[in-house]
């Protein structure tokens, strides 16, 4: 996520991008139970095609954000010595959350997706609000 000045009127100036530890997806659409999830929430996420992060993300964006530990650890890992991103956890933003991980749906049904919907939902406003609290976070 790169965080910008606010704009004129309020509000946020974000860029935002996902992208995975693995290259395994690359270029494949989300889960078919993830589409749908996003569909019952007014969201259309069916243009999007995963990537693999690259060492370029970790200085292009001021947070690189993982959704569990293990995530984490690899990105660590992945991180160029010249890294400028602040690396944490989705869930680190959420208060009394710190360093849990958001549920993981793939070997479930689509009730985990909705799970992960609201984790991840819950998250975004957390860090929403956090970066509205300040110029740049």
């Amino acid at each position: 996520m790169r965080c910008a000045p606010r704009p004129p009127g309020g509000g946020l100036a974000l860029t935002v991008d996902s992208a995975g530890t693995g290259g395994r997806h690359a270029g494949e659409a989300p889960d078919r139970r993830a589409q749908a999830t996003a569909r019952r929430h007014g969201v259309d996420v069916s243009g999007l095609r995963a990537r693999q992060v690259t060492p370029e993300d970790f200085r292009r964006f001021d947070h690189v954000i993982a959704m569990d530990p293990d995530n984490l650890a690899d990105l660590r890992a992945l991180a160029p010595i010249d890294a400028t991103a602040r690396l944490s956890l989705l869930l680190d933003w959420v208060p009394g959350r710190a360093g849990q991980a958001v549920a993981d749906p793939w070997f479930g049904d689509e009730a985990g997706f909705e799970t992960t919907w609201a984790d991840v939902s819950a998250a975004a406003r957390a860090l929403a609000d956090a970066l509205s609290a300040h110029d740049r976070f």
